[in-house]
């Protein structure tokens, strides 16, 4: 939970919209120039699985964070908004 409450903290230092839908997944919006335009959704899921590797998971999150970072730093607007999601059962094996 403290993972996840970090993540946020730097999505809304970003600049980016945190929410939290019903079943627990994080989205974090960074909003486009066209408010009508679907987003695109970039991320993948916080917490990791046995024999799933170092990165598990954290890359995908930590990787769009740090688009959206960069994209920020060099004044660049998108089109369409971008939202960060992490999944909170991205897996679905034990807790379908």
């Amino acid at each position: 939970r403290r993972g996840r409450d970090l993540f946020a903290q730097w999505c809304r230092d970003a600049g980016m919209t945190v929410s939290v839908d019903a079943v627990g997944n994080l989205f974090a919006r960074r909003d486009g120039t066209d408010a009508q335009a679907a987003p695109v959704l970039i991320g993948s899921h916080l917490d990791t699985q046995p024999e799933g590797g170092r990165f598990d998971g954290v890359y995908g999150v930590l990787a769009a964070l740090e688009l959206v970072r960069t994209l920020n730093d060099a004044g660049i607007a998108t089109g369409k908004p971008l939202d960060i999601v992490s999944w909170t059962n991205e897996e679905g094996a034990r807790f379908a």
